[in-house]
């Protein structure tokens, strides 16, 4: 059963809507780059996933498909029968859903720093029983290393305290949730079924989502899919903002 989800909607009302949905372990926040220059072209939706910010905690485990089905109530509350779409990592792997699955809701998809699976899902296992036994708080710095550059992280301390700060506040039961909807997450038998001109932004130094064989795989999968690679880390739309944002708008134009 879908979750009514915490958003934040911005933009003039006759524009374009762009739906963004964010990381594992992160809030509407994560796109605050993004909403200034956004908002000049697009109605622009900030979704927290379920489990995280102001969204609902149902009990777990999730899917990638309830966190799908949850964005497709959001549309349809807001009567938005058809958007652009952007994700990244989680948000990613939702958007890959949509787009395969309900292919009439979007209009063009983005997917950054993702992958359409994990070949090893031991590190989903780890995460979730290191929450289940001492919560977010204590993984929040280790997770956030792997966000940012360290040169980059160590010439921006408050946006590095303050992705800490959305792990660290993330409910231990919606990320432990969370983190089994990634184990068991493997689209790449539905990649092909993708017909939303699609944008693969991936970091050329991301750990979490390399470009081999992550960004690869998923554009190799979705026919006529275009792969950029930035200078940065996993959250790429944060260390490289207004590249990230400028390909972001043109993509989800048209």
């Amino acid at each position: 059963m879908s979750v009514a989800l915490h958003h934040v909607d911005e933009g003039p009302r006759d524009a374009p809507a762009i739906v963004l949905c964010g990381s594992l372990g992160s809030t509407v926040e994560m796109w605050r780059p993004q909403v200034a220059p956004l908002t000049e072209r697009f109605r622009v939706i900030r979704v927290d996933h379920r489990g995280h910010g102001g969204s609902p905690v149902p009990p777990g485990p999730y899917s990638v498909a309830d966190l799908a089905g949850d964005v497709l109530a959001l549309l349809d509350s807001l009567g938005l029968d058809r958007v652009a779409y952007c994700g990244l990592s989680m948000g990613g792997c939702v958007g890959m859903h949509l787009a395969s699955e309900a292919p009439e809701r979007i209009s063009a998809l983005t997917l950054c720093c993702t992958s359409s699976y994990w070949p090893d899902p031991a590190v989903w296992v780890d995460r979730i029983a290191a929450v289940s036994s001492g919560g977010t708080g204590p993984i929040a710095e280790t997770v956030v290393s792997r966000w940012f550059t360290p040169g980059w992280a160590a010439e921006h301390p408050d946006v590095v305290a303050d992705a800490v700060g959305q792990v660290a506040t993330t409910p231990d039961d919606g990320y432990a949730a969370c983190c089994a909807a990634l184990r068991d997450f493997d689209h790449r038998p539905r990649l092909g079924a993708i017909t939303a001109p699609t944008l693969v932004i991936a970091g050329a130094t991301d750990p979490s989502t390399p470009v081999e064989p992550h960004a690869r795989t998923i554009v190799d999968g979705i026919p006529g899919a275009r792969l950029e690679v930035l200078d940065a880390a996993h959250l790429a739309t944060i260390e490289q903002s207004a590249q990230a944002t400028e390909l972001i708008a043109a993509h989800s134009a048209g």
